[in-house]
């Protein structure tokens, strides 16, 4: 592992799972950034739940799982698969081919920069419409 590498851990903050390595301690990940709302913590693993975590989610769902239970948006199959540009925009159910994801389609516009795509691996929040500088 090392620093700026992506990790999955869990933000307590915003629920999201996509983080970058920003500390090392004695080999390990020490600190994360969440790759959605920007918090900085102590690496949480995706993978193990904690008694506090398993006990939660057996009273209520939350806001993140609530949202992955609702309707899926299919992929449109009238228009094409692009390859994923961060200067491009897309609508929901766009059908796209990502370098490090895969194929996926876009779930939801969320503003003039973001969006979330559901790939194989899950969903995942990229930046769209981005001008290049120059």
């Amino acid at each position: 592992m090392r620093v700026g590498a992506e990790v999955e851990s869990v933000c307590r903050k915003c629920g999201t799972v996509w983080h970058v390595v920003i500390a090392l301690a004695e080999g390990r990940i020490a600190n994360v950034e969440c790759g959605d709302c920007g918090a900085r913590h102590r690496y949480r693993s995706a993978t193990t739940t904690t008694k506090k975590s398993a006990t939660r989610s057996a009273r209520a769902p939350s806001r993140k799982s609530r949202s992955a239970s609702a309707a899926l948006v299919e992929a449109d199959l009238s228009r094409p698969r692009r390859p994923f540009r961060p200067s491009d925009t897309y609508e929901v159910g766009d059908r796209i081919t990502h370098p490090s994801f895969g194929e996926g389609v876009v779930q939801l516009v969320r503003g003039p920069t973001k969006i979330e795509v559901l790939f194989g691996v899950g969903a995942k929040t990229l930046v769209h419409g981005r001008r290049s500088a120059g």
